[in-house]
């Protein structure tokens, strides 16, 4: 059965055993997939809905075409009031709460949901595919957290899952915007399959043709990705800079670190080039996502995604994310002027008044744990 839904494509695949596997199918191939409300709308209900039906035992998740599984939010539309004066001021807060509501169902979907992580798996995308039991990768996967470019953090439970990487290497992405491939994908646990990325077919074939039962659905994936072709995988650049990135990221605050990293650029191109991405970054999100970085590690998720909220719906209302639209995405002159325009005037009452709550809302995702009750963390792969 075939449901068109834009922009969200909807398919049920009937398989050999008479149940149904679900595809949804970002479809805005033009844009990268780059994740709208309306795609959220479409794929919270309907994760809801699989989720209390028996006849699905398993949803797949993939991005239209070959270029892209999804770059990530659609950030022209999240800063369109602060840039404009048009638009809803708030329709950020309602974004965000509806997107990391959608991140989380993910990650606690009862069934086996299996994200293809082709292409490019950026900011808003890697929050889709972090919570998957299934998370693939292939040979063509750029992955980062590039969100220090335009004045926000990597947030998406980026916050939740960089605090939780070893060797200070989920700060040093969040930083730098560092981009990197499927061998550091797996690595670091953040994929938990690599594949051809011709292998999608073979993937839906034999997934097709399984005999299914509630309990054996999760080991039933396993299995057909076990079968599939996967690419020879050389180290990652991320394992390849491992020490020198523990020692790029090791000092006890961010002032001696941005001290550190403005005085000198390593010698190493691909380090450099991080590096001096940095430098050109806003430095309220620099200290965003330092203090994100301390503080997440000992939070759940759903409370992470509470901050999250928080500091994101701020965010909007501050200028450094507009103005990293404008300069990035929108005039493209690559020339935002921050505000503050230095680490050193980034004060701790500056900081504070992200943190605060949005003046006239309260916490849309109090509720959060309430999604799909809590799935046995055992069933996650990878």
């Amino acid at each position: 059965m075939h449901v068109s839904e834009a922009p969200v494509h909807i398919e049920l695949l009937a398989t050999a055993s008479g149940h149904s596997i679900a595809v949804a199918t970002l479809d805005a191939e033009r844009s990268l997939n780059s994740l709208t409300l309306a795609m959220v709308d479409v794929l919270l209900p309907q994760l809801e809905a699989w989720a209390a039906d028996d006849r699905v035992v398993a949803v797949l998740l993939r991005g239209r075409g070959e270029r892209a599984f999804c770059a990530g939010g659609d950030v022209r539309a999240l800063t369109q009031h602060a840039r404009t004066g048009e638009g809803d001021a708030d329709y950020p807060a309602h974004f965000f709460a509806r997107e990391y509501r959608l991140d989380y169902a993910i990650r606690e979907f009862p069934k086996p949901l299996l994200v293809w992580g082709t292409g490019v798996v950026m900011g808003g995308g890697m929050g889709l595919l972090l919570g998957a039991s299934f998370r693939v990768v292939t040979e063509t996967t750029r992955m980062a957290m590039p969100e220090i470019t335009i004045g926000l953090f990597p947030d998406v439970g980026g916050s939740y899952y960089l605090s939780r990487l070893p060797k200070r290497v989920g700060l040093f992405m969040g930083l730098t915007a560092c981009q990197f491939g499927a061998s550091d994908a797996v690595a670091l646990g953040l994929a938990s399959h690599a594949l051809s990325s011709e292998a999608w077919p073979q993937l839906l074939s034999e997934l097709l043709n399984q005999a299914w039962t509630t309990e054996s659905a999760f080991s039933l994936v396993s299995t057909c990705l076990a079968h599939l072709p996967s690419p020879t995988l050389v180290g990652g650049v991320l394992q390849q800079h491992a020490d020198a990135i523990t020692a790029l990221t090791d000092h006890e605050n961010l002032n001696a670190l941005d001290a550190a990293w403005r005085s000198a650029l390593p010698e190493e191109p691909w380090l450099a080039k991080a590096v001096q991405a940095y430098r050109s970054g806003s430095p309220t999100s620099a200290a965003l996502i330092w203090q994100q970085w301390q503080s997440s590690g000992s939070l759940s998720l759903a409370e992470v995604f509470r901050t999250e909220w928080i500091l994101s719906s701020q965010c909007a209302r501050h200028p450094d994310f507009p103005e990293g639209v404008r300069a990035l995405l929108i005039d493209k002159d690559q020339s935002p002027h921050w505000q503050p325009a230095q680490l050193a005037d980034v004060s701790p009452q500056w900081l504070a008044a992200h943190y605060a709550m949005p003046a006239g809302m309260t916490q849309p995702l109090a509720d959060l744990e309430e999604t799909f009750g809590s799935r046995d963390p055992l069933a996650r792969e990878g």
